[in-house]
């Protein structure tokens, strides 16, 4: 149903969810540990950049549908598991993000702040909501052949 009203309303997620102030407080930083996650539109601009071995897919709870986003240390080109994601995400270099600012700096991650207490989770929402669609899962299946995954795994499509 919010796919639907999101296609009748047109929403721009990026208007919906604009960059927060930048901080460098302990909470805020504490947020780059953990990769946010871009919108569809976004990881197909990293994936045409050559970053597809530096993302990793994450899987719903529900396995109904995978998102794109950037990898923790250890699952480059691979799945998330909870394993390597104390590792932190592979794109945090000496305490700050080599995508900070760049058309490719994921939008959860701008949206993200402090003061933005309880509204990280709607944002969450909206862009799963996204990637839960068919030219979201065509990205995950091309992402999948750029890096081989689909040979490791003998997906076929």
């Amino acid at each position: 149903m919010l796919q639907n009203i999101m296609k009748m309303l047109k929403v721009n997620l990026f208007e919906l969810f604009p960059p927060s102030p930048g901080c460098d407080c302990d909470i805020c930083r504490g947020y780059c540990k953990r990769p946010g996650w871009w919108t569809v539109e976004q990881a197909e601009r990293a994936l045409n950049k050559g970053y597809a071995h530096r993302m990793m897919m994450e899987i719903s709870p529900e396995f109904d549908f995978a998102v794109l986003s950037p990898a923790f240390y250890g699952c480059e080109g691979y799945v998330a598991t909870n394993e390597k994601a104390e590792n932190g995400c592979n794109f945090l270099k000496d305490g700050l993000c080599e995508l900070h600012g760049s058309d490719i700096y994921p939008l959860e991650c701008a949206f993200c702040h402090h003061k933005r207490v309880g509204q990280g989770i709607l944002c969450h929402t909206f862009i799963a909501r996204e990637w839960k669609t068919l030219k979201g899962q065509k990205l995950v299946a091309r992402w999948q052949m750029l890096v081989g995954f689909d040979r490791m795994y003998k997906l076929h499509y």
